[in-house]
């Protein structure tokens, strides 16, 4: 069952979320990402790897980082901790998204995706196990 976020709790995730990122990077051999928003180059596109826990289905992303991207890498976890990455054009991520509920900093700022967007728009990437 989801609980709801608070700024610490968000605060963890988001730290989980960005070790993730760069762990999933090593294994992809994209660059290791940069700063906080774990923007990558992957095959020569600049990307975003985006993580979601097996409780979550869903990833969020800017929209001013949209604009930047070629791609966008959802890394969805599965129950026995490997993870299905999946890769979707801006274009298709900007098409299928919500915004988020948060009425903190990322309101009216941030769009959501599920993983069914990803699975049936995007691309596999593989399944990876950290």
């Amino acid at each position: 069952m989801k609980t709801g976020q608070d700024r610490a709790s968000g605060a963890g995730r988001r730290q989980v979320g960005r070790e993730t990122a760069s762990a999933l990077a090593q294994k992809l051999r994209a660059t290791q990402p940069s700063g906080s928003s774990n923007e990558c180059r992957l095959d020569g596109e600049r990307v975003v790897i985006k993580c979601a826990a097996a409780a979550n289905d869903s990833v969020g992303v800017t929209f001013k980082m949209l604009d930047r991207l070629d791609a966008v890498v959802a890394a969805f976890q599965r129950e026995d901790g490997a993870f299905d990455v999946w890769s979707l054009t801006p274009a298709a991520f900007k098409a299928h998204m919500r915004d988020t509920r948060s009425l903190g900093a990322s309101a009216g700022k941030v769009g959501l995706v599920r993983r069914d967007v990803f699975e049936s728009r995007g691309k596999s990437i593989g399944r990876v196990r950290l």
